[in-house]
């Protein structure tokens, strides 16, 4: 049994890819997927040997604050000064009449 299948199981999918991609195809892909599982092999084992290496000590205790582009051009409002709206939920001016984002009459 090879993964939980018969040998019945196995003849039908080798059959099948015979037909799909033919007899002269077959030597192509066979190399192509010989090459992609070393690939992927030799990428695990680098990867296991980064993780014996141990974790990467940084001694750089300063922190970068980075500003979302989008809150970058909105009004500073405090909490208290603010309205959302109940239609899209976005935060609003306390004295808007109107939904800044999908022109909701607000409350």
């Amino acid at each position: 049994m090879f993964l939980g299948m018969g040998p019945f199981e196995l003849i039908i999918i080798v059959a099948i890819i015979l037909i799909i991609f033919g007899p002269k195809n077959l030597p192509k892909i066979g190399s192509a997927l010989g090459k992609t599982v070393k690939n992927v092999r030799e990428g695990m084992e680098e990867g296991k040997e980064e993780l014996s290496e141990g974790p990467v000590e940084s001694h750089d205790d300063s922190v970068d604050v980075i500003e979302d582009e989008d809150d970058a051009d909105a009004p500073e409002t405090a909490a208290s000064d603010a309205v959302f709206c109940s239609k899209c939920g976005a935060k609003n001016a306390a004295d808007a009449g109107f939904c800044s984002k999908c022109g909701a009459k607000l409350n």
